[in-house]
């Protein structure tokens, strides 16, 4: 059965690679791909973690984190002439350990926006036990308004935040899940971190029991999102043991729903993002193997407690089987991918068990497979795109590379995107801040504290 499916999937791959369209100065890509606007960092090697947009285009910011420990502001105001137009960088920066600045997210909440960056510091430095800091950036583009309002320390599980993922839950607050070095994430209320409350963690979700040890860091990505068909707020989780789907509708008391375990090749989840109907996911293994394909599921069986775990795969997909792919943007049909070494690429699901090619990029200067190896000692294929994201009001795509700074594309056909064009209800990592998730009702006046 496994030799069948490697056969499959292998078939499938090779008819997914496009042919390499037109070159744009020392880079190329396909031909309905173009380049919006580039910023060359300044900066050493690896300088270059993930980043995040806004969505609003009144507000044309990109936040990007610069390791080893700050981040950069960038105004798309003008796409022809992209600016940084603030930074900003640790206290005594060459002090720290570790991989810095590596989560940021933006939330808004009464009326007031929020830049919410994770880092990860080791022992050996300052900020241990750092998990994220937090500015108000309301006033942009008057940047003498960008103020530090809080800073979030876990002491009981000093490793920082490896990554974050704001959320509107239905309830009407504003959410930011993070990771911890531990079996839990923790869900921390952004009224109550900027008001400095006493607890301002709302939830935790654990990894499922004897997944992960107590020092462990047990969740590596996740998103959540509202389903309408349920009404329940749902986390997606990748991390210790595979991929995990949990009802946190009550945020005090998480229910797990569907897991994504046991599948040949991947011991632990990278990666895990579904489709808006929350029917379908792609997710990556971790570690994130040189080889290692992205794989897409059906989690209905599990959703509908048909199965107790899913196992296997019913699609796959892979740029180049030399290389691996990083995170994951879902834009129903389309996943946009940060594939570091394969750069940017652009995938159609509506056929999950045939996931196809339709665009690509090549962000990373240098020959693939080959050249510079990370400080770590990691190969070069883990070289270039890191962080990926799309402004759903008129389709941009950003990316983030190691080394070549941050890229803005425009895609032929990909103006825009909203889930009720294509009949999905309108649900992504983009978050409506003022209305709440679609297909939720009204929430009703709620006691934060």
């Amino acid at each position: 059965m496994h030799c069948r499916f490697v056969a499959i999937v292998f078939a499938a791959l090779t008819l997914a690679v496009p042919q390499v369209g037109i070159a744009q100065g020392s880079y190329t890509g396909s031909s309905n791909l173009r380049i919006a606007a580039h910023v060359m960092l300044p900066g050493e090697m690896f300088s270059t973690s993930d980043m995040e947009v806004e969505q609003e285009l009144s507000r044309p910011y990109v936040y990007l984190d610069r390791r080893p420990g700050g981040f950069d502001i960038v105004s798309l105001k003008n796409l022809d002439d992209p600016r940084i137009i603030y930074s900003w960088r640790i206290e005594n920066v060459g002090l720290h350990k570790g991989s810095g600045s590596l989560a940021p997210t933006y939330l808004k909440s009464r009326g007031r926006y929020y830049f919410f960056n994770g880092f990860q510091y080791g022992a050996g430095g300052p900020d241990h036990d750092l998990g994220a800091i937090v500015w108000d950036v309301t006033g942009l583009p008057d940047t003498s308004t960008v103020k530090e309002v809080a800073r979030v320390q876990v002491p009981e599980y000093p490793g920082g935040f490896h990554e974050t993922f704001s959320y509107k839950h239905s309830n009407g607050q504003s959410l930011v899940f993070a990771t911890t070095v531990s079996p839990f994430a923790y869900i921390y209320d952004i009224e109550r971190v900027v008001s400095h409350d006493p607890t301002p963690v709302v939830g935790k979700v654990r990894v499922p029991e004897g997944m992960a040890g107590d020092n462990q860091r047990g969740w590596h990505d996740f998103y959540a999102g509202y389903d309408p068909a349920s009404k329940q707020d749902r986390f997606y989780a990748a991390g210790a043991g595979g991929m995990f789907v949990f009802d946190v509708t009550n945020l005090a008391e998480p229910k797990l729903l569907a897991a994504v375990s046991g599948v040949a090749g991947q011991a632990s989840g990278h990666t895990f993002i579904p489709t808006p109907d929350g029917r379908y996911a792609i997710g990556m293994p971790l570690p994130t193997y040189q080889y290692a394909p992205a794989r897409m599921y059906d989690l209905k069986p599990g959703l509908d407690g048909q199965v107790k775990t899913i196992s296997r795969p019913i699609g796959a997909w892979t740029p180049n089987w030399k290389g691996a792919v990083h995170n994951f943007e879902m834009r129903w049909p389309y996943v946009f991918v940060s594939g570091q070494d394969d750069a940017l690429q652009v995938i159609n699901v509506m056929d999950p068990s045939n996931p196809y090619t339709v665009a690509e990029f090549d962000t990373k200067a240098g020959p693939d497979l080959g050249g510079n190896l990370r400080p770590n000692g990691i190969g070069a294929w883990y070289d270039g795109a890191w962080g990926i994201d799309v402004r759903n009001a008129d389709g941009l795509i950003l990316v983030s590379d190691y080394q070549t700074g941050l890229w803005a594309f425009r895609m032929e056909g990909f103006s825009g995107w909203n889930g009720h064009q294509w009949g999905m209800p309108n649900n992504s990592s983009a978050q409506d801040w003022d209305n709440g998730p679609d297909g939720a009702p009204k929430p009703q006046k709620v006691s934060l504290y």
